[in-house]
């Protein structure tokens, strides 16, 4: 029986790949998408939308906020006249939320590729060989059974994993990755975080608004390194002071442990010796790539050492008619950028201009106040001998962040000191990760600082602090 036969085979349905998938399949390609993770799916079927929609970005954005109402409710309703007796939080009502809304996305992506006409196959993915014109795609599925199928093109997206420590297993009851960390049906009393980078942050930020006493752990001497200087520094003072994160940085660690119902962590600084004591523990330090099984070796696909998949520009590997996007490939980490990248590879099988500008993807931090930048920072800048100006407005000058009571800090603009095109922005601040949009769009365009001064922004809004910014560029802004 002759294998059935694809324009294009994607493998794997996180954000790379269903992008990928429904782009190819509405440039007229008959299209597949393979996925193999059914993310503890109580009918056992397979879950769309990879780590980031089920155990990632968005179920983690649900929590933190829930979060972050019941914190207000607590701390800011009273400047408000708002009284709150009997306040609680029921852990669970909110597990039951955040899992509702990972399941009508889910869903939702099973509709766009019926609407677009993608099939769905159920199975893991990985390359066999291939035959004149056709690359050979194996789907293995939970049953034992296993199909192959034919692809003029393979589009690889299948992601990246937790890194994981060695000597220190995760169970996700009381070691937990983002998994676990998602799922705690109570708030621990104490909570030890390894790494304190963005998923750290961020969880470490939902339990402590729940209750919990919060020590996050950091390798790094310095918090936040690949943010702008001022916003690591503010966001230090800020996580640190107000909301009482116990961040200790330059931390080696030594052994993990767990005794009786708590774990144990050894560790160093260049202070000392310390133990930290907790009742969880959550383990986040980074992702690697998932090409572990891809079949990567059958068909002579080039990997780094690291384990991502050599790609050129426009995510080309170095077989023919083969992409790969997303985290399995160079570049940040970011849901947004394999989106971009999926949509890019589709039009370019297509023979059209597909192309990402890697210099205009936004970063975000969810925590509260958020944190957001695209471009460069003052350090890069200063290390690549670039003459830049600064300007920069606190949000504390806003009229609609005073009414909100949102004044925690600011939004600062960087551009080229002598043609004054904008070369990074960086903000902290409520509502970061929708004001860093217009920034973005104006790099992607060229504009200088000068263009967004002269936009007219609606009064009042938040957005006048990314207006008064561009005005410092050129000292003179008008309300501070």
């Amino acid at each position: 029986m002759a294998n059935r036969q694809f324009d294009v085979v994607v493998i794997g349905a996180g954000p790379a790949g269903y992008v990928a998938a429904i782009r190819a399949a509405q440039l007229g390609f008959a299209t597949a998408c393979i996925e193999s993770e059914s993310y503890a799916d109580p009918k056992g079927e397979v879950r769309l939308g990879g780590t980031c929609l089920n155990v990632g970005c968005i179920p983690s954005k649900a929590l933190l906020k829930s979060s972050e109402l019941y914190d207000e409710a607590k701390h800011a309703f009273a400047m408000h006249g708002i009284k709150v007796d009997g306040l609680s939080i029921d852990v669970a009502a909110m597990m039951r939320r955040k899992d509702n809304i990972v399941t009508q996305l889910t869903q939702g992506i099973r509709g766009l590729f019926r609407k677009n006409k993608v099939t769905l196959l159920a199975g893991r993915g990985s390359f066999v060989g291939r035959e004149g014109e056709y690359w050979q795609v194996a789907i293995d599925a939970k049953d034992g059974s296993r199909e192959i199928v034919d692809a003029r093109h393979v589009i690889v997206a299948t992601g990246s994993i937790p890194r994981r420590l060695a000597g220190v297993e995760v169970d996700n009851v009381t070691i937990c990755d983002n998994v676990g960390a998602l799922s705690m049906g109570t708030a621990p009393k104490r909570l030890g975080v390894i790494g304190a980078g963005v998923i750290g942050l961020e969880l470490g930020s939902v339990w402590k608004r729940l209750g919990a006493e919060v020590t996050l752990l950091e390798a790094m001497p310095d918090f936040l390194a690949a943010a702008d200087p001022a916003i690591a520094k503010e966001a230090w003072k800020v996580f640190t002071g107000k909301q009482g994160l116990d961040i200790r940085l330059g931390v080696r660690l030594g052994a993990v442990v767990r005794k009786n119902d708590a774990v144990i962590v050894e560790y160093e600084t260049n202070e000392g010796a310390f133990t930290l004591e907790c009742d969880k523990l959550i383990v986040s330090v980074g992702r690697i790539p998932n090409t572990a099984g891809l079949g990567a070796e059958n068909v002579g696909l080039s990997l780094e050492e690291s384990g991502r998949i050599r790609v050129d520009e426009h995510c080309q590997t170095n077989l023919e008619r083969v992409w790969a996007i997303g985290d399995v490939v160079r570049g940040p980490m970011l849901a947004h950028k394999g989106m971009e990248e999926g949509v890019m590879v589709a039009e370019r099988i297509a023979g059209q201009a597909g192309h990402v500008n890697y210099e205009a993807i936004p970063w975000v931090i969810y925590t509260h106040p958020e944190i957001a930048w695209v471009g460069k920072t003052e350090t890069q800048l200063k290390n690549e001998g670039i003459a830049y100006r600064a300007g920069q407005i606190p949000f504390l000058a806003n009229g609609r962040a005073l009414g909100q009571g949102e004044t925690v800090g600011f939004v600062k603009i960087l551009a080229h000191a002598n043609t004054d095109r904008i070369l990074g922005v960086h903000i902290i601040g409520t509502n970061a990760s929708e004001l860093i949009s217009e920034a973005v769009v104006a790099m992607e365009f060229g504009a200088s600082a000068e263009d967004i001064a002269r936009i007219c922004h609606a009064h009042p809004t938040l957005s006048e602090v990314m207006h008064e910014a561009a005005l410092a560029v050129d000292k003179r802004p008008l309300h501070f």
